[in-house]
């Protein structure tokens, strides 16, 4: 004969609960906002062709609970030339890739990273 307890999952004392360690975890503190590896590739494909072309020399990643931030920049210690962020809540509205100035002003947003990127195939003839 088996207890009742122990076919629900919880604890064999009464009137105490089994809590998955996990759950809780990402309840109080959910995991940041990141760039999937293909994202990341498509990024670091364009970073690596204006590194080449002496565009630009240096990158920051950083990870925050509501978004993702890909900096470049000309020279450390400067402010970012340009940032690209993905921010998941816009997704459905404006799209959740968007590329900004050292201003914070918006040059670029879409629903798809490639599209967004391709800003910086404009960027690059306009100088030519």
């Amino acid at each position: 004969m088996t207890d009742s307890t122990e076919q629900t999952g919880s604890s064999s004392r009464k009137g105490q609960v089994v809590i998955d360690l996990k759950e809780y975890r990402d309840a109080r503190d959910p995991m940041p906002t990141t760039f999937h590896r293909l994202e990341l590739n498509q990024i670091l494909r364009i970073y690596g062709r204006m590194v080449g072309e002496g565009e630009w020399r240096d990158y920051a990643i950083d990870f925050y609970k509501d978004r993702a931030v890909f900096s470049v920049f000309k020279r450390s210690g400067d402010l970012p030339l340009y940032q690209v962020e993905k921010n998941p809540k816009l997704a459905a509205k404006q799209g959740a890739f968007s590329i900004l100035n050292t201003q914070g002003k918006i040059l670029k947003r879409g629903h798809e990273l490639a599209q967004v990127l391709k800003f910086f195939d404009k960027v690059h003839f306009l100088k030519d």
